[in-house]
Parts: C-alpha cells; sequence; structure tokens
C-alpha cells in the first residue's frame, strides 16, 4: 500500500480513534489525535508513541470552526498538508423520542455531522490545490435506524449523505470521500455499558458473524480507505458490521 504523509483522526481519545490512529502509525504516518478531552487524547498518544507511532495529541472541540482551523494550520506547518482526514468524533445520547431533549439531540448531531462538516472544510482547500486527499467518515450501522436514537440515527444517515455528496463535488480534485459503518463494536465505553450482555446477546443473534466487533475491525477498514489501493471507490459506505444490515 501506498500512503501519504499525514493523518487527522477526530475523537482520538476514544477506543476506536486510538485503534484508527496504531492503524495508520503502523503503516509509516504522522498521526494527529484530536479530542475534546485532554486526559483521554494525551493517555492515546502517549501509549501509541511508547508502540512506536509518530502520533499526537491536541485538544480541540470539532464544531469550533476558530478551534479547527487552528489545528489544521499548525501541523500543517509542522508536519507537511493533512493527506488523510479520518471524521470520527461523535457519541450517542439514547432516549425515546418523548423524553429527548433539545440538548440531546442537539449535541449528537453538533458532533457527529456537523464537526465532520467542520473539520473537512477546514482541510480540503489544501487537498483541492494538491489534487490529493482521503476522507473517511465515521457512520453507523444506526443510520438504517435504532429505536431510542432518533439523534445518532439522523447523524449518521447525515454523514452517508454528505460522504455521497461530497464525493461528487471533490472527485475531479482526486479526493476520495467514504464512509465506514460499524455495528456494535466492543469499545472501552460499549464495554460499561449496563447492558453489556445483551449487546453482546444481540450480536450473537443478529450478526451473521456471531460476536461483537472489534476496534481493529473498523481500523482496517479505515486503512483501506485511506490508501491509493482504494483509489477508484468513493462515495460508498463500507458496513463493518458482522453481516447485520437491519
Amino acid at each position: 500500500m501506498n500512503y501519504a504523509s499525514v493523518a487527522l483522526v477526530t475523537g482520538g481519545g476514544g477506543g476506536l480513534g486510538q485503534a484508527i490512529g496504531r492503524r495508520l502509525a503502523a503503516r509509516g504516518k504522522s498521526v494527529v489525535l484530536i479530542d475534546i478531552n485532554r486526559g483521554a487524547v494525551e493517555a492515546a498518544a502517549e501509549l501509541l508513541r511508547a508502540e512506536g507511532g509518530a502520533v499526537t495529541a491536541t485538544v480541540a472541540d470539532v464544531t469550533n470552526k476558530d478551534e479547527v482551523a487552528r489545528v489544521v494550520a499548525e501541523f500543517e506547518s509542522r508536519l507537511g498538508p493533512i493527506d488523510i482526514l479520518v471524521n470520527n468524533a461523535g457519541f450517542p445520547r439514547d432516549a425515546p423520542l418523548v423524553n429527548m431533549t433539545d440538548e440531546d439531540f442537539r449535541s449528537v448531531v453538533d458532533v457527529c455531522l456537523f464537526g465532520a462538516f467542520v473539520c473537512s472544510r477546514a482541510v480540503v482547500p489544501q487537498m483541492i490545490e494538491r489534487k490529493y486527499g482521503k476522507i473517511v467518515n465515521i457512520a453507523s450501522r444506526a443510520y438504517l435506524g435504532n429505536p431510542g436514537q432518533a439523534n445518532y440515527s439522523a447523524a449518521k444517515a447525515g454523514i452517508v449523505g454528505m460522504t455521497k455528496s461530497l464525493a461528487k463535488e471533490l472527485g475531479k480534485h482526486s479526493i476520495t470521500v467514504n464512509a465506514v459503518a460499524p455495528g456494535i463494536i466492543d469499545t472501552p465505553a460499549v464495554k460499561n455499558h449496563p447492558r453489556y450482555d445483551l449487546l453482546v446477546e444481540l450480536a450473537n443473534k443478529e450478526n451473521s458473524i456471531r460476536r461483537l466487533g472489534k476496534p481493529d475491525d473498523v481500523a482496517a477498514a479505515v486503512d483501506f480507505l485511506s490508501s491509493d489501493d482504494s483509489s477508484f471507490i468513493t462515495g460508498d459506505v463500507l458496513h463493518v458490521s458482522g453481516g447485520r444490515y437491519s
């Protein structure tokens, strides 16, 4: 695989972000992990550096265009142009519709969807100038709909729509835009879920591959879509869900 030099991974302090950062760093990337949680992102970067990766942590709110612009400018000057953007930042805040607050809805959509828009808009101009770039958006199987996830499902469906729109818009500049749609992935956050046993049971019942996904399963998909091996793939949604599509 031929890889470019600098990768920016949002939500880098979480289980998926760390796995993605590890995979890209192992391929020789200079990886910048962004997260709003300083402790988590610095711990993730320290761990990956101890494993030999060229990994840097930075704190920023992906919904704040000024903070994102600062990060992009800083690391472009230090490391060079950003060739890969992985829009991974996001979280669920589940509730039945009648109990879901305005804040529950807006906060999830803002980080998952608006944050991906802000980060993409920040890196695309220099990608267009160089006629090269890889954007990988982390969607979710939830874009197909889940009860109690009107906010999260809407945000992830928006990610899919934005992925397809940007792929059509940016393809003429040799920029690919794809999405990865994980199922239930056995991250630390999922392990701490109060009904973890039910999630395992659901995976064993609904998945064709009867287990929870692993963070490395998602990282491998991102790895492929951010490589030149996927240079003729754009606007696609790669499900990493063990065969569960409904």
